[in-house]
C-alpha cells in the first residue's frame, strides 16, 4: 500500500510528489487515460497559476484534488450538449397555437350548414371535388351561371356570417390578421376557377 507523501513546504516538490495521486483520481472520474491525462495537465496548470490562493499550513493535497474535481466538473458543462435555438431542428420542434385555428374552423362549419343546401352542394364540388362550373352545372342540372351565382352568393354569405359571429364574440383583430396573411376566405372556401 502507497503511504502519502509528506509535504515539504517547497510548492513544486510538493506538486510533482502529487502528481500520481493526482493522475489516479483523474482516471477514476474520467475513466479514460487520454482524458486523465488532460485533467492532470488542467489541474497543475490551475494550481501554478493560483499559487498564491494557497495558503500554506493548509491541506495541500486536499487543495489540488479540490481544483482537479472543479475542473472535472467545469469539462462536463463545458462539453454538455447544447441546442441552437436559432437551428432548423428546434423550429421543427415547436409549432404555433392552433386554439384559434380551431375556433375559426368550428365557426366556419356552424356557418356552412346555415348555406342552402344547393349553394353548399355548389361550393363542395368546386373547392372540395375540384368540379368546373360546368360539371356542376351538368350534375344539378342547372345552367352554368346558375352554379356561379350559387357559388359566389356561398362564399360572400359564409363571409359575412364568419365576420358577424367573429364581431358579436370580439374576435375581429384575429379575422384581420387572417385577411392580412392572406388565409381568409381561400383557406376555408378555396378559389375556383
Amino acid at each position: 500500500m502507497a503511504t502519502a507523501p509528506t509535504m515539504t513546504g517547497d510548492f513544486h516538490a510538493d506538486l510533482k510528489a502529487l502528481l500520481p495521486r493526482l493522475k489516479g483520481y483523474a482516471l477514476s472520474l474520467a475513466r479514460d487515460r487520454d482524458r486523465a491525462d488532460d485533467l492532470v495537465q488542467e489541474t497543475v496548470a490551475k494550481a501554478l497559476a493560483g499559487r498564491k490562493s494557497f495558503r500554506p499550513g493548509t491541506n495541500f493535497g486536499a487543495w489540488l484534488f479540490r481544483i482537479q474535481r472543479n475542473e472535472f466538473i467545469s469539462g462536463l458543462r463545458r462539453a454538455r450538449p447544447t441546442v441552437c435555438l436559432d437551428d432548423i431542428v428546434s423550429n421543427t420542434l415547436s409549432h404555433a397555437p392552433y386554439q384559434e385555428s380551431g375556433l375559426i374552423m368550428r365557426e366556419f362549419l356552424v356557418a356552412f350548414h346555415r348555406l342552402a343546401r344547393t349553394q353548399r352542394e355548389a361550393l363542395l364540388l368546386a373547392v372540395l371535388e375540384g368540379y368546373s362550373y360546368v360539371q356542376i352545372a351538368e350534375h344539378c342540372s342547372v345552367s352554368v351561371g346558375t352554379v356561379k351565382s350559387r357559388i359566389s352568393r356561398a362564399r360572400a354569405t359564409l363571409a359575412h356570417m364568419i365576420v358577424d359571429e367573429a364581431e358579436d364574440r370580439g374576435l375581429t383583430a384575429s379575422i384581420r390578421r387572417s385577411r392580412a396573411s392572406g388565409e381568409e376566405e381561400t383557406t376555408a372556401l378555396g378559389a375556383v376557377s
